[in-house]
């Protein structure tokens, strides 16, 4: 039923496309529309967004609708976690629109690859992309048109902060960031202010705030039930858990997980299914529940591995990336090194050429004074 749905979708959207080559000019709003359906629903079927943004990419020819079907096909695989083909897409995006007119595009583009690098834990290089957005988003002379990608700015620096300071500050920019979000309220800022509920529950936990980490997971699950955002759903879902755990209250940690497990069946999130295996086997190991310790148990380990093997590949675009830059750090640097190295040598032939006209020069002085010396002793003699 699945194969014969995804034929069908395949080709409403290859005719829709077709007839989109002749219409050019008229349908440019319907290829916005077309982003803004699939980049809300990302969460719940990503490999569907990815289609359709590599459709969209082949059959125009349009620069700026090619830079967000891009940017559709990088949030899909950031979506399925896989940061590596995520941070391939979006600098592709990004090349792409440094010669674009459209300064919005530029602000989201920007400001996506900040997220990219954040994903992969790459701070330095995502502050830089962020400071490059804020900048952009500052000068942007129509306020109310940029407010969503200041709230995402305001996130990600949130996101940072927790990891490279401390979760205090980052809950300051999460704050802010969701403030942000308020005045925009549609889907997609709903949705992302259920991941910056999410991560303050996570900074709560961190902080022994069990209360307040309750109230921003509780939260989180509402905003998420909003949208029918079935991941958002079952990532909170997952963190209510985990305060009810350190509470004691293992049954209902079980209860509110069995949910969650429900609700991601259709999300198919290798580090949210850990979460979920890892909370049941620990909860039912709590209560001696043995059987269901180990079952729950041994879906987590399956799972580790491949989380393991995915990271081993986000890994090695991180090294990649951090070798890059080292290169281009090296290679602004040289220049100036080596013009130092050519100031010290041309330096170090001035003293050696300066020593050696002195030497001689004193030499000669020594001569003279010598031959005053034996003429005043010749006739001192005489």
């Amino acid at each position: 039923m699945k194969c014969n749905e995804n034929i069908v979708f395949a080709l409403v959207v290859a005719l829709f496309l077709c007839c989109s080559s002749f219409l050019f000019g008229q349908t440019k709003t319907e290829f916005d529309s077309i982003f803004r359906m699939y980049t809300i629903s990302i969460y719940e079927n990503p490999d569907r967004a990815i289609f359709v943004g590599d459709s969209i990419f082949k059959a125009v020819s349009n620069s700026d609708i090619q830079v967000k079907a891009l940017m559709l096909i990088s949030a899909g695989y950031s979506s399925k976690r896989n940061y590596q083909k995520s941070l391939e897409f979006s600098n592709r995006a990004n090349e792409l629109s440094k010669n674009s007119d459209d300064v919005l595009l530029r602000i989201k583009i920007v400001n996506k690859t900040a997220i990219q690098y954040q994903q992969l834990k790459i701070y330095e290089k995502t502050i830089q992309y962020l400071d490059e957005a804020e900048e952009l988003i500052l000068a942007y002379p129509v306020r109310d048109s940029v407010t969503f990608y200041l709230a995402n700015n305001y996130i990600v620096r949130g996101l940072v902060y927790k990891e490279r300071l401390n979760c205090e500050i980052g809950i300051t920019f999460l704050d802010k960031g969701i403030k942000e979000y308020a005045k925009v309220n549609n889907s997609n800022s709903i949705a992302n202010s259920s991941i910056a509920y999410y991560n303050k529950g996570n900074c709560y936990v961190l902080l022994k705030n069990n209360e307040a980490a309750k109230l921003s997971f509780e939260e989180s699950i509402s905003l998420a039930k909003k949208i029918s955002a079935n991941s958002l759903l079952a990532f909170a879902q997952k963190g209510l858990a985990e305060v009810y755990t350190i509470e004691g209250r293992y049954q209902d940690a079980i209860a509110i997980l069995n949910e969650a497990f429900v609700t991601s069946k259709s999300v198919g999130d290798l580090i949210l299914n850990q979460g979920i295996y890892k909370g049941l086997s620990e909860n039912y190991l709590a209560l001696n529940n043995w059987e269901n310790y180990q079952n729950y148990n041994l879906l987590y380990l399956q799972n580790r591995i491949r989380i393991k093997e995915s990271e081993r590949k986000s890994i090695s675009t991180s090294l990649a990336e951090i070798k890059k830059e080292q290169k281009s750090k090296l290679e602004q640097l040289l220049p100036s090194y080596q013009y130092g190295i050519y100031f010290l040598i041309f330096l170090s032939l001035l003293i050696i050429i300066s020593s050696i006209l002195s030497y001689l020069k004193i030499k000669k002085e020594n001569i003279f004074l010598q031959n005053v010396i034996d003429r005043l002793q010749k006739t001192k003699n005489e």
